[in-house]
């Protein structure tokens, strides 16, 4: 058995040739749309890489052939009218944690591999990362970076964040009052996303896998239900007191896409005595409502350290 600081070596040293997928299916940019439609079907791939002398030039993807039914194009017409320009791409012997960083900070879901001539050798995908990254660290990139992080000047949260917005509207901001409304706001970023699949252990691919859900109902990824629940229980830990959940009522009314700011509203409308209460409590993407609930809580005293 390996020591662990072998171990550990051993697992940085995977590297994007390692994991890639190959033969890789391509285009030629002179290739019709309808002719790469059919092989994107008949190889059951999202995205075909367009190459010039096997060096990528462009990538099409399923999306992209949608989009050309969608408004009637022309399916003669070649793909280097319509291919994603310009291309990213990842060296052979780059290791999947830069495979990672490129793909998060590209924002894309498929990076094609090139050797030190610049030539095609491989792709990989997020779903090819996945049966790594899980059992890894980033070196040097925290999953929460604690630097955008402030110390909470209330006494019943360890901090808050700047891109954090919480409001609360009642007549005494020291106890609850019917009435009372708080509302949390943030973006599920695909950072959250990730973070809540590894934490949870729900990696179901329709959150993780661009094309993958570019197949399903909803056309494109989009958060956890019970991540953007979340928020709601965000909201409540910022009323008055140590808040705990005693029970709750969710219906999950429409999707929220990755990277879409979401906002928690909560309003107390009874109180059921000792310190318990019962709340009407929505989510809201932009103005669609996209949770509604109720929930009872108690709200417990403070510890007297804090």
């Amino acid at each position: 058995m390996c020591p662990a600081t072998e171990l550990q070596d051993m697992l940085v040293s995977v590297t994007a040739g390692d994991v890639m997928q190959r033969p890789v299916i391509t285009a030629a940019p002179d290739e019709s749309i309808g002719t790469v439609a059919a092989r994107l079907a008949d190889n059951d791939v999202g995205s075909i890489v367009v190459v010039s002398e096997n060096r990528p030039v462009g990538i099409v993807t399923e999306s992209t052939i949608l989009d050309c039914y969608r408004s009637d194009r022309d399916l003669e017409t070649t793909v280097e009218d319509v291919m994603a320009t310009p291309v990213h791409t990842i060296d052979h012997d780059a290791t999947i944690e830069a495979v990672a960083r490129r793909m998060r900070d590209a924002e894309i879901s498929t990076l094609p591999v090139c050797g030190a001539d610049g030539e095609l050798t491989g792709i990989i995908t997020t779903t090819d990362l996945s049966n790594y990254l899980p059992r890894m660290e980033f070196r040097g990139v925290p999953a929460h970076d604690r630097s955008t992080h402030q110390r909470s000047g209330r006494p019943d949260t360890a901090y808050e964040r700047d891109d954090w917005r919480f409001e609360s509207y009642g007549e005494n901001d020291a106890v609850i009052d019917v009435g009372d409304v708080v509302t949390f706001e943030k973006v599920l970023s695909a950072d959250d996303v990730a973070a809540f699949a590894e934490a949870s252990g729900d990696t179901n691919r329709l959150h993780l896998d661009v094309a993958y859900a570019e197949r399903s109902r909803f056309g494109r990824p989009i958060a956890h239900g019970t991540l953007v629940a979340g928020l709601i229980s965000a909201a409540l830990a910022r009323l008055p007191g140590l808040i705990i959940y005693l029970s709750q009522e969710t219906t999950y009314v429409g999707p929220v896409d990755v990277d879409r700011t979401a906002r928690a509203e909560c309003e107390v409308v009874e109180s059921l005595g000792a310190d318990r209460y019962r709340l009407q409590t929505a989510v809201f993407t932009d103005e669609e409502k996209v949770i509604e609930g109720e929930e009872t809580v108690l709200a417990d005293e403070i510890p007297a350290a804090a």
